[in-house]
């Protein structure tokens, strides 16, 4: 079946569309938070707060932004490992996180935030979608190189509603803990990519295999998205914590637990090659791997050893995934999972969610004080008589939820996306950023003598000028010198 790829009108109209939609919407429902209002001085008195500082901006803004560059920068370059995808895989992250981060505001200001009718919009808000987005950004992963844009706008429209509609379930109605997003962030966003995937199976890509496949300068952009979502990952697990000792705790046990992925995760990496070898995709996923799986307990009293556990086990699980797992889900159940993002989220994710469940299921007053676990745990109110142990049963319904709702809903999405207008490349097209992009011309020109025998500098025999691509350049010739 072939498709017609070109986005001349489509993409307009759909993004035109869309911010039109947004504009409106946000003109009719969102308001500044009483933290961004013009009414904060007025506020500060009736609160006794003595300083600007106060304002709620200062304590979350710093994990705000570190969670702004993960979502487009760690992400974005993450997927450039493909060698003929990296505008795609940084530009196209761009667009579906800027639509996203707009719809996710307004879908979770009518879940959490609504107050007279009015979605207030403070800090918190900014950091809720960018967590949502994130959930897209995984599932962009399973699906990377095979979808157009205008297929990426739709999915994000879809998933950010239903994760919306999954979160409020989980944290409002089923009250689990997730600091970190195990539950709804990543095996939601992992679930639901690969469901839509295997949807959207294309049978024929052995024809672009070559493109599948990564080049040194690629891995090499690919790993610097690894280091940013690395560096700032205890920020994304503990930006919507409680202040104070849960923020910190999350901090701490986000950190132990990513630094012992890595130490697993190259070990594990070496171990299975034959002659000892790393191999660079293991490096840029599986050490984030303990992020990810520390998530959902990452408030709690897991204690660092703790931490250090789940990180030396999801590195090993992790790379073991991508060594054997990816191969079989291709190979077996038609997965075509781009990214291996069930290694790196879906996996992890899941283990997150029991590890939770378990920390959640053994919580003692002993551990945390009398006060700390009522505190921690939300035990007041309507939850007076809640015991650790019915918490702990909670949080696995959380994850079973979580589970049910991405296969249902990427069933349903990956229908819609097999629609055959959404201007989808065809099969030998796919991983090929000339399919959506103007690609600039490579103009240099590279002099290589004639006679391949002449040693360096000797200019005696003809120079012959060759206008190569960079793919195109052999190493030796690269590495002689350039005569003007």
């Amino acid at each position: 079946m072939a498709w017609n790829s070109n986005l001349r009108w489509r993409l307009p109209l759909t993004c035109l569309l869309l911010q039109v939609a947004m504009v409106v919407l946000f003109g009719v429902f969102a308001r500044y938070d009483l933290d961004a209002d013009a009414h904060w001085r007025t506020e500060k008195q009736r609160r006794n707060v003595s300083s600007d500082l106060e304002n709620e901006f200062y304590y979350r803004y710093p994990s705000f932004q570190d969670v702004h560059v993960m979502v487009f920068v760690g992400f974005g370059f993450l997927m450039t490992f493909l060698q003929r995808y990296g505008f795609s895989a940084v530009g196209f992250n761009f667009l579906l996180a800027a639509f996203g981060i707009q719809w996710a505001l307004l879908m979770q200001g009518w879940f959490h935030h609504l107050e007279d009718k009015y979605i207030v919009l403070g800090v918190e808000n900014l950091i809720n979608a960018d967590f949502c987005v994130a959930s897209v950004c995984v599932a962009f992963g399973a699906v990377l190189g095979k979808v157009s844009p205008v297929q990426l706008l739709i999915m994000t429209l879809f998933q950010v509603t239903l994760f919306s509609v999954n979160e409020f379930i989980l944290l409002n109605l089923l009250e689990v803990k997730d600091a970190g997003g195990s539950m709804t962030i990543h095996t939601f966003g992992a679930y639901f990519g690969l469901t839509v995937t295997r949807i959207l199976y294309r049978p024929n890509l052995e024809q672009t295999k070559e493109r599948q496949s990564s080049v040194y300068h690629s891995d090499l952009f690919a790993m610097i998205g690894t280091l940013f979502l690395w560096m700032y990952w205890p920020s994304f697990n503990s930006a919507i914590s409680y202040h104070g000792d849960s923020q910190h705790r999350a901090a701490i046990n986000t950190y132990c637990s990513l630094a012992a992925c890595v130490l697993t995760s190259v070990a594990m990496s070496s171990a299975l090659h034959k002659k000892g070898k790393l191999d660079m995709v293991h490096i840029q996923n599986a050490t984030l791997a303990g992020g990810v799986a520390v998530g959902t307990a990452a408030e709690m009293m897991l204690m660092p050893y703790g931490a250090l556990i789940v990180g030396f086990f999801c590195g090993i699980i992790s790379t073991l995934g991508f060594v054997y797992l990816t191969p079989f889900l291709e190979s077996r159940l038609q997965i075509q999972d781009t990214c291996g993002i069930h290694n790196l989220h879906g996996i992890p994710g899941i283990l997150g969610g029991i590890v939770g469940a378990v920390t959640a299921a053994c919580a003692s007053p002993a551990v945390y004080g009398q006060e700390g676990l009522a505190y921690s745990f939300d035990f007041q109110g309507s939850k007076v008589d809640w015991t650790t142990r019915k918490q702990g049963k909670f949080q696995i319904f959380g994850l079973l939820v979580s589970l049910a709702m991405a296969l249902m809903g990427g069933i349903i999405v990956g229908l819609i996306l097999r629609l055959p207008f959404w201007g989808q490349a065809a099969d030998e097209n796919c991983f090929d950023d000339a399919v959506y992009w103007e690609i600039p011309e490579e103009n240099s020109i590279v002099y290589i003598p004639e006679d391949p025998t002449l040693k360096p500098g000797v200019h005696s025999a003809p120079l012959v000028p060759v206008v190569p691509t960079i793919s195109s350049i052999p190493i030796a010739a690269s590495a002689m010198p350039l005569v003007p």
